[in-house]
């Protein structure tokens, strides 16, 4: 049968490359050449006839486990130009096995993202409860796992952390020490620690993550910050006080569609009448789609980033207020990319905590997830949410001022 799964793979892989060239060398040793032979440039060996049925029947969640387990090898250039030829393709793509893969997403859609307290916790510690020290040798000093924010485009990632920082601050409108501060997913604590040390919040975190519960308890008490901020391990759905202010970071993508009604009820029963939300997340500019079956599998199980349109519905039958919407379109892919420059220059140390599978797995989610922002139609959104019209004032100046006289503020310490 071997013959006739090459067949499929074939016809696939024709209907999928239009643009750029993907070289293909088969076990038995030929080799194809696919697409118009401009753009992106990358060559592939197919190691053995199972990994070409697998590719055939489930091409968007065999090629990285083929990658992973050498069931495919790099022949020309690295993962990341496979992964461009692929990405830049994939949208135009009649290829059938994508198509049919998609539709059964889709109907699955709401069963695999029905993130009860119990799954969503198990989910987080799928990816957030690896060892502390990889996301040291790959992230910035903050460890701020999210979308950084490149005001010029050229800063360091560090500069752009915490320009993305300032930015959420000035929209929190944190005009006056002492205001409570909701940070639902506060990962390892660098934006609560942020925020109580610079404006002066009272940060209560939030995490399912055990191990960034850990660390981040840790940090406050190195900071000398235990009178400003506190960390809990928490769903989002048990908090029962209110704030003047929530943050949510790079949280929403774990909350699953079926759970975004519940997710902003909470946000409006959190929220003091005259407080101030923002959510950030990962989004898509073309309308509502499904995960990848391999991330879903292999790193963000239950995850998925929505479009702007999903999200609006369940935000106004909260009956909140969108004061403010802000598209960053391409930070995260620079952010994604500084990331991959230092998970390979770091690739030695992290081999001796997991093994070379890990490296290979790890370095396929940087640029599959890299190239989403380049060239797949991800993007990252900001909402600024109250309940009240008058919360916040009439023109956005309010937030530039503040972020300018932060930013001027850090440069003098």
């Amino acid at each position: 049968m071997t013959w006739l799964y090459k067949g499929i793979l074939d016809l696939g892989l024709k209907s999928l490359v239009r643009r750029g060239t993907l070289y293909v060398t088969w076990p038995d040793g030929t080799r194809r050449q696919y697409g118009d032979g401009d753009g992106f440039t990358a060559g592939i060996k197919i190691n053995n006839s199972a990994t070409i049925r697998r590719l055939a029947l489930n091409p968007a969640l065999a090629l990285g486990e083929a990658y992973i387990d050498e069931g495919v090898t790099v022949a020309n250039g690295t993962i990341h130009d496979v992964l461009s030829v692929v990405l830049d393709n994939q949208n135009d793509s009649t290829m059938p096995a994508l198509r049919w893969q998609e539709r059964i997403s889709w109907l699955l859609r709401r069963i695999l993202q029905a993130n009860d307290a119990m799954r969503a916790k198990r989910n987080v510690a799928h990816h957030y409860d690896l060892n502390g020290r990889l996301y040291s040798l790959f992230l910035d000093r903050d460890r701020q796992y999210s979308c950084a924010y490149f005001p010029r485009g050229d800063e360091t990632l560090e500069e752009a952390q915490a320009a993305k920082k300032r930015h959420i601050a000035a929209k929190l409108k944190l005009d006056q020490p002492g205001l409570t501060v909701l940070d639902i997913g506060c990962g390892w604590g660098g934006m609560a620690l942020t925020l109580a040390r610079d404006y002066g919040a009272q940060v209560t975190g939030i995490t399912l993550s055990e191990e960034q519960l850990a660390a981040a308890r840790a940090r406050v008490a190195e900071a000398g910050l235990s009178h400003l901020v506190t960390f809990e391990l928490m769903d989002y759905r048990a908090m029962d006080r209110q704030f003047d202010r929530i943050v949510s970071v790079g949280m929403f993508e774990h909350v699953g569609v079926p759970n975004y009604k519940t997710f902003f009820d909470t946000i409006k029963r959190c929220l003091k009448p005259d407080g101030v939300a923002l959510i950030h997340s990962i989004g898509r500019f073309e309308g509502p789609g499904v995960t990848n079956p391999w991330i879903a599998k292999y790193i963000f199980p239950g995850g998925y980033s929505p479009a702007l349109s999903e999200v609006l519905g369940p935000v106004e039958h909260a009956g909140l207020l969108t004061t403010d919407i802000e598209v960053l379109r391409l930070h995260y892919a620079k952010t994604i990319a500084h990331w991959r420059r230092r998970f390979a220059a770091n690739l030695d140390a992290i081999t001796t905590i997991y093994d070379e599978r890990f490296c290979r797995m790890f370095e396929f989610y940087l640029s599959a997830s890299e190239l989403a922002f380049r060239l797949a139609g991800h993007m990252n959104f900001q909402i600024q949410l109250t309940r009240q019209q008058e919360t916040v004032p009439l023109s956005r100046d309010y937030m530039f001022e503040q972020e300018r006289q932060t930013k001027f503020a850090a440069a003098g310490d």
